[in-house]
C-alpha cells in the first residue's frame, strides 16, 4: 500500500451508499444479457437432463430452477441495483412470483410439445416458447413488484 492508497480500513463499505437505481432502458439491456447467460444454464442441463433419459416436466422442472436461480442472483447484482431487496414481503414476492413463473414455464413447455407435430428439434423449441413467456413475466413483475423502489 502506498501513502495515497487508502487502507480497507479508510474505505467505505459497499453497502454503505446504494447504487443509483438504473433506467428502464439500462434495466432491459442488461437484463437481457443476464437472460441470456441463465438461459444457456437452463437449455444447457434441460438437454442433458433429457439425454440422460429424465421425463421431460421432470428436466424442464430441474433446469428452470437452476436457470432461475442464475438469473435472480445475477439481476439483482447487476440488473435492479439501487432497488429495495431485502426484507421477508420481498422474499415472499419473489418466492410467489418464480413459483407461478415455474407452473406457467414447465406447463407452457408441455403444452407446447404436446399440440406440435413431431419435430427434429421440438424439444427446443417447446423450450424457447416457455422460456420467452416466463421471461417476460419475470421483467415485468421483478422491475415492478420486487425490485421497486
Amino acid at each position: 500500500m502506498t501513502a495515497t492508497e487508502p487502507s480497507r480500513a479508510e474505505s467505505p463499505a459497499p453497502d454503505a451508499v446504494p447504487a443509483p437505481r438504473r433506467g428502464l432502458v439500462s434495466q432491459l439491456g442488461s437484463f437481457i444479457v443476464v437472460g441470456v447467460l441463465a438461459a444457456a444454464v437452463d437449455f444447457g442441463i434441460y438437454h442433458l437432463l433429457l439425454n440422460l433419459g429424465l421425463w421431460v416436466p421432470v428436466s424442464k422442472g430441474i433446469s428452470f430452477i437452476l436457470g432461475t436461480t442464475t438469473a435472480y442472483l445475477l439481476n439483482k447484482r447487476f440488473t435492479f441495483t439501487g432497488a429495495n431487496t431485502g426484507g421477508k414481503g420481498r422474499f415472499a414476492g419473489f418466492v410467489a412470483l418464480y413459483g407461478t413463473t415455474f407452473a406457467v414455464n414447465v406447463g407452457m413447455n408441455s403444452l407446447v410439445l404436446y399440440l406440435l407435430p413431431p419435430l427434429d428439434h421440438d424439444t427446443s423449441l417447446a423450450w424457447l416458447v416457455a422460456q420467452g413467456t416466463a421471461t417476460a413475466i419475470n421483467f415485468v413483475m421483478l422491475r415492478y413488484v420486487i425490485f421497486k423502489d
